[in-house]
């Protein structure tokens, strides 16, 4: 039986209720994280004294910024081919086409988002859909950071696919659903739900306005068809604003799937999620700076030695305070005495120390992998060959967010495929130099023997867009030593070497090679006549 609108909207808004119950302890753990990452974790420990010395040594963040740092060096470009040769040129172009639409989205800047999120909060997520004001209004398909604080996903579930719903959310004014939503804002109802993004804890925002958008994924299995269909609903204020089912009732994407993609760090048993740097060494991080509060509290007690006077020395207790004066009248030395603050062991601090190297050297972001290294080590080979074994965590994270960027591709393509309408010129440059390929809808699809018009297949696969600095300054070097060695000719070692505008200048050698070869062979044929 079909559902009205308001049967609808109670539904949905029931589900996100649940869900809503199940996260709370999921944003307030993202939160302690956050706070962790900015070395704000004292204000989260109640003191006796509130003016205790609270100090903070930012191992946490350095390693954070480390491994996010090793992640932007391997930022990944897609490669797409084809199983058929006839389709090479074809699945180039489709290569360029999504390096086109990443740069359009900016998807550098929402990379950038997504490795904070990896590793400060133990999992990213990226959405995949089509933004028809892209690439001059002609369309294009994207890429994007969701905030973990802004998107549920069922509880129940290790893999979202599986969710009963995804609801995606942002808080507006009315003053937006009115220029939006003008005949429903009028209706709405005031959010009960105070939930979304981290609120910055400098900038005083009233949110008390605020209504939140719930975008509500539904996944739906046709037991006739055996196929999955993907809906999607907004909400705000307790009224259904828009249904995919009205317009598109086979499915907002013809993939079937959540245009969702979530990569955990440290996977959580029995959830989608994961853990980040930040729970892993939290409390090794809290013991270090508990160690630095005692360390910094014993020097502040040193510095202000405490005086015991007893009332039968006779002295003036004023008089002694006043270190100006050099004579001081009294009957008893003995009724004075200095109470020394005595100093702490040397092994405290030497523990501090060592608790803070661990944090570096279990998370695999230690000083090799930092770039710093001792014994005058300052070739660029022996640089990126130490960092090379002492950044393994790195690489599983690495080979991790490339996997997932493959999957979202891929999801990208099927987008690509679905919603593009006009023809796009595609600039190309290559060993050929640059020239411009239309690509138009149809050639996504091919004809078949029997007249059916079937979707192409293509492979996705990913390389690294912008490698290491050391790494690429030793390859070349292997490269050039080769080359001057003999044992490999010059235009060879240019095909190999790894640096910015290879392919102009390949493609200018080439065609200086050609011209070179012209004109042999007009001076050939000059001699010969």
């Amino acid at each position: 039986m079909k559902l009205s609108k308001e049967q609808e909207a109670e539904q949905i808004y029931s589900l996100f209720d649940e869900f809503k119950n199940a996260y709370t302890a999921e944003w307030e753990r993202l939160d302690r994280c956050e706070r962790l990452y900015r070395g704000e974790h004292w204000y989260d420990i109640p003191t006796e004294d509130a003016n205790e010395p609270r100090p903070v040594t930012p191992i946490l963040h350095s390693t954070v910024e480390n491994m996010r740092s090793d992640l932007m060096d391997n930022f990944p470009e897609a490669v797409i081919t084809s199983d058929r040769v006839e389709y090479d040129e074809l699945a180039k172009t489709l290569s360029t086409l999504i390096k086109e639409n990443h740069t359009e989205c900016r998807y550098m800047k929402e990379f950038g988002e997504l490795t904070h999120d990896l590793t400060v909060g133990g999992y990213m997520i990226q959405e995949t859909g089509y933004d028809e004001t892209l690439n001059h209004s002609l369309g294009g398909t994207f890429i994007r950071h969701v905030d973990p604080r802004n998107i549920m996903f069922d509880p129940c579930c290790t893999d979202i696919q599986d969710s009963r719903a995804v609801f995606k959310f942002t808080p507006y004014t009315k003053e937006w659903f009115y220029n939006h939503y003008p005949n429903e804002a009028g209706e709405m109802k005031s959010d009960r739900f105070r939930v979304g993004r981290l609120r910055d804890d400098v900038l005083n925002a009233d949110t008390n306005d605020n209504i939140l958008l719930i975008e509500c994924w539904k996944r739906e299995y046709n037991p006739q068809t055996g196929m999955y269909s993907i809906h999607m609903l907004k909400l705000a204020g307790g009224i259904l604003l828009e249904d995919s089912r009205e317009l598109k009732p086979q499915g907002y994407f013809s993939h079937g799937e959540y245009p969702f993609t979530v990569t955990p760090l440290f996977a959580r048993k029995g959830s989608c999620l994961g853990y980040g740097i930040i729970d892993m060494f939290k409390s090794a991080q809290l013991y270090s700076d508990k160690l630095d509060q005692i360390v910094m509290k014993n020097a502040l007690m040193a510095s202000h030695n405490k005086l015991l006077v007893t009332g039968a020395s006779g002295f003036d207790i004023d008089d002694l305070r006043d270190w100006s004066k050099e004579v001081h009248r009294g009957e008893n030395l003995n009724g004075v005495t200095w109470f020394p603050t005595s100093p702490l062991p040397s092994y405290i601090i030497d523990f501090a120390n060592s608790i803070r190297t661990s944090i570096k050297e279990e998370s695999g972001c230690n000083d090799f992998s930092r770039g710093m290294t001792m014994g005058g080590v300052t070739a660029a080979s022996a640089i990126a060959a130490l960092q090379e074994m002492s950044s393994k965590r790195s690489r599983l994270a690495i080979k991790a967010v490339h996997e997932a960027f493959r999957e979202a591709v891929n999801q990208e393509i099927e987008v690509e495929r679905e919603f593009s309408v006009f023809s796009r010129q595609i600039t190309i440059e290559d060993e050929n130099g640059r020239r411009q390929v239309s690509l138009s809808p149809d050639m996504f699809f091919v004809n078949t023997e029997l007249g059916n018009k079937i979707p192409l297949e293509f492979k996705v696969s990913v390389k690294v867009q912008r490698a290491n600095s050391f790494s690429v300054a030793a390859h070349n070097d292997l490269i050039l030593q080769l080359a001057s060695m003999g044992i490999i000719t010059g235009d060879v070692a240019l095909e190999l070497l790894m640096f910015d505008s290879k392919a102009q200048a390949l493609a200018l050698m080439r065609k200086k090679t050609n011209q070179t070869h012209e004109l042999n062979k007009a001076n050939t044929q000059t001699l010969n006549a």
